[in-house]
């Protein structure tokens, strides 16, 4: 079996080397000439394409290849470009054995807390999930036309070796106190990958998983816990109502929103055996 991985970067060259070890032939497609050069360094085979214009047709062939597209949604905007560009090439060029899309628990909105399943409406709120439901709604109509097979993850945050906030806690900026901070989600960059080989050789067509450690915890005591871990000091709290001035946009647009997300889905009907069912058994893999 032939892999494409669109947007090969933090997860998808590790979900790469787990396809290789399985014996399958896999083509990584990134945007910059740097990031194609180190993944042919790598050992991978690996093309460049900027999906911000029509791809060009020297890509390679899609037809009868599982294609798992992690490239993020343009920065501004309500729209997926990107996406509506991947669909118009395949329309073009084969139909993929399936497609395995990349979105984000944050199409779910506010839950207030809420415990979430993947029977939940959508109700994206800020413009980066709804870019996201955009990009659901495009890949949906495209499989709903016969353009090939769907899986779509709802992902919560990734963290993992090299993608941990230590930069922020080494600059001691602030942190909403733990009584006033929401509910957040998070899931070892290595499940992830195991997810995302149990979904596209398993996943029902058009289904929606969310991948979740299934044990949300607040980004306050995320951020204690990764301090702690790493020697550093825990970084100082605020109230909610002084983020607005002290946290950045992208950060405040985090606080306002709180849900907890219910993984049985992936559990049960994927049949994936989570290797850190919890921040206690992951943080400690992803610092020397």
């Amino acid at each position: 079996m032939t892999s494409l991985i669109f947007g090969c970067g933090y997860l998808g060259r590790r979900l790469a080397r787990a396809l290789q070890r399985q014996g399958e032939a896999v083509t990584g497609v990134v945007r910059s000439e740097a990031s194609r050069r180190r993944l042919e360094q790598a050992g991978m085979a690996a093309v460049t394409m900027d999906l911000d214009r029509p791809p060009a047709a020297v890509l390679p062939d899609p037809a009868g290849a599982d294609l798992f597209y992690f490239v993020p949604p343009p920065r501004e905007g309500e729209r997926d470009t990107r996406v509506a560009n991947l669909l118009a090439w395949l329309q073009r060029r084969g139909r993929p054995r399936r497609l395995l899309c990349l979105s984000t628990t944050g199409v779910y909105g506010d839950c207030g807390g809420a415990w979430v399943d993947e029977t939940r409406p959508p109700a994206p709120r800020v413009a980066r999930a709804l870019r996201r439901w955009d990009a659901e709604q495009r890949v949906r109509a495209w499989h709903q036309a016969g353009g090939g097979g769907l899986v779509i993850l709802r992902v919560a945050g990734i963290y993992g070796p090299g993608k941990l906030p230590l930069d922020r806690l080494r600059k001691g900026l602030p942190v909403i106190r733990e009584a006033e901070a929401p509910w957040s989600n998070r899931i070892h960059v290595d499940d992830l990958v195991q997810a995302c080989l149990a979904a596209m050789a398993r996943g029902r067509d058009g289904a929606v998983y969310n991948v979740s450690d299934g044990h949300p915890t607040t980004m306050t005591d995320y951020f204690d816990r990764v301090a702690d871990l790493a020697g550093l000091p825990r970084p100082p709290r605020i109230a909610l109502e002084e983020g607005e001035g002290r946290l950045s946009p992208g950060m405040m647009s985090y606080m306002r929103e709180s849900r907890r997300l219910d993984n049985r889905r992936l559990r049960e009907e994927l049949g994936v055996v989570l290797r850190y069912p919890t921040l206690a058994e992951g943080l400690p893999s992803c610092l020397p």
